[in-house]
């Protein structure tokens, strides 16, 4: 945890502000995709202390994230974004999830009052026409502070989301497996066919197998 934050301080000399940000949702078959935006305006002794389970939302519990979910929110300016399934389907989930982040940042840097800023991207893309200095961290929410507090607002955020739409359609189990391709999804899905919520180009290989073991 101190690693994390200590590794957002040192970018902190010649600006005015960090931002992080990350998104959640690239790879289900269903339901928008979220990006989160996440600026400590100060990163003090009690602020790393509130935080000290904070990382990769991948490495959390459920519990934890849902903790930390409202403690960086009380403790930061953050904004969270959704891309819906006719972007993605219009675009495609890299370029949605970009514009994602796009707003997200905008709309945190807005609200920090100061054109001195820098973000944060979690992964290896840069964030398409933005205009603000960024740097793409790899890995990023295991190594900044910033970066994993948003991959942490924007995987709670589409949990409850996919927890939502399951009471819509509970037969495909998304409250649980959160719209990712699980085998319990796949059969639903052959069983009840495709949904508004679902992204339909992702089941295109799916639908071609489906078809291909029928004809054995």
């Amino acid at each position: 945890m101190n690693k994390l934050f200590e590794f957002d301080k040192k970018k902190l000399k010649d600006i005015d502000f960090l931002i992080g940000t990350d998104e959640a949702g690239r790879g289900p078959g269903a339901g928008g995709v979220f990006a989160a935006a996440v600026c400590f305006t100060s990163l003090d002794k009690n602020l790393i202390k509130t935080l000290d389970k904070i990382n990769d939302s991948k490495q959390l519990t459920p519990k934890v994230r849902d903790e930390l979910f409202d403690i960086i929110k009380a403790n930061s300016i953050y904004s969270i974004q959704m891309g819906t399934v006719d972007e993605i389907e219009k675009y495609n989930i890299l370029a949605v999830s970009l514009m994602q982040m796009n707003k997200a940042c905008t709309d945190v840097i807005a609200r920090t009052g100061s054109k001195n800023v820098k973000v944060f991207t979690d992964g290896n893309k840069l964030i398409r026409n933005f205009n603000f200095p960024q740097e793409t961290i790899v890995k990023g929410d295991s190594k900044s502070a910033s970066i994993a507090a948003a991959s942490i607002l924007a995987k709670v955020a589409r949990d409850r989301y996919m927890a939502e739409l399951d009471k819509e359609f509970p037969m495909y189990g998304w409250a649980q497996n959160k719209g990712y391709m699980t085998k319990e999804h796949l059969d639903a899905v052959d069983k009840y066919g495709l949904c508004k919520y679902h992204r339909k180009k992702f089941f295109e290989k799916h639908f071609e197998t489906a078809q291909q073991l029928s004809l054995l």
